[in-house]
């Protein structure tokens, strides 16, 4: 891939946390690369370091406690951990943006919705506050929502117009990069269609590459382009929707896919994934997934590789290389 088509360009992400019981190591040599108008989908359970990675991005993370290292975070040609205080206030916004997961905590609860959009066009764009106003207007009907509400407060809106607003807030000044978390957890089923339709609309609308954040395969299937696979701070398998959906590799992406309801069987049971996940201040040597898997053995206690299955599809296995390995995997879907 040409290094002009990327929008996003993450080797080697690590991030700990340095606490008083311990060092957390939340993200371990996480690697990205985004093509320009893609959407890529993070998978992976609660703790995977899905969200970590996301707020490193925008330089985010706390420091201290937290603790970034990366060889390279290039964002649309900026190299974003050199840029200044300053630089970031406009990166922020202009570069990339973030609809964060809780809309219930996510506005500010004394300024009007209109005047919360209307601040984030005014800190990036050189325009009257009159302007910003009108602009704010704009985005609020874009979102579909009557303009005439701008001088309404979050209070007075339900949990899926709040998420709208933040989407609002967040394509306000049209980011080449938005990061999703979670943007329908809060949401019932209904409310949770209507926002993943407007996202897609809103990012074919303004050519806008995504990271969408999420537990929930289904959401992958409707908006991704790509998914990697999450687990203990790093990618166990990465590839376009086909090749994760349906040419399935890595035993915890298997493990995900089982543990979905069979729509087809409302009788058959559940098969969750045994075990929990580790502890990120004391994770596994070797795979951090082989205390869970049922195809670990002791090579695996002691090493893990990755291993390319073709041109867009990796996993981070090396029970893979076994004979009759990815057989069994196949058989069981």
């Amino acid at each position: 891939m040409k290094e002009k088509d990327l929008i996003l360009d993450l080797q080697d992400l690590y991030v700990r946390f340095e606490v008083e019981d311990g060092v957390v190591h939340a993200v371990n040599g996480l690697s990205l690369q985004i093509e320009r108008g893609k959407t890529l989908g993070l998978v992976g359970e609660t703790g995977a370091g899905k969200t970590t990675t996301a707020l490193s991005l925008l330089r985010l993370v706390s420091e201290p406690p937290g603790v970034v290292e990366c060889e390279r975070l290039i964002v649309d040609g900026k190299d974003v951990m050199a840029l200044s205080q300053k630089e970031l206030e406009s990166f922020r916004g202009n570069d990339i943006a973030m609809i964060f997961q809780d809309p219930m905590t996510a506005l500010n609860p004394v300024f009007t919705v209109g005047d919360q959009i209307a601040e984030t066009i005014a800190i990036h764009e050189n325009i009257s506050q009159t302007e910003a106003q009108k602009k704010a207007i704009d985005m609020l009907e874009l979102v579909g929502i009557q303009g005439e509400r701008a001088d309404e407060y979050p209070h007075q809106f339900s949990g899926g117009m709040k998420q709208r607003v933040i989407i609002a807030i967040a394509l306000a000044c049209q980011p080449r990069l938005l990061i999703a978390d979670e943007p329908t957890t809060a949401l019932d089923v209904t409310i949770q269609a209507q926002v993943l339709n407007l996202m897609r609309e809103l990012r074919d609308h303004y050519k806008t590459s995504m990271i969408m954040i999420t537990h929930d395969l289904g959401i992958v299937a409707q908006i991704c382009d790509e998914v990697a696979v999450v687990y203990a701070g790093n990618i166990v398998e990465y590839g376009t929707l086909q090749d994760i959906f349906n040419r399935t590799k890595h035993p915890y992406t298997e493990g995900l896919f089982n543990s979905l309801p069979n729509i087809r069987d409302r009788k058959a049971e559940l098969n969750p994934i045994k075990g929990l996940m580790p502890d990120p201040t004391n994770l596994p040597q070797g795979c951090p997934f082989h205390p869970r898997c049922p195809y670990a053995d002791e090579k695996c206690k002691e090493e893990q590789s990755v291993k390319w299955v073709s041109d867009t599809h990796y996993i981070r296995c090396i029970a893979y290389e076994r004979e009759g390995f990815h057989i069994k995997l196949e058989e069981k879907r």
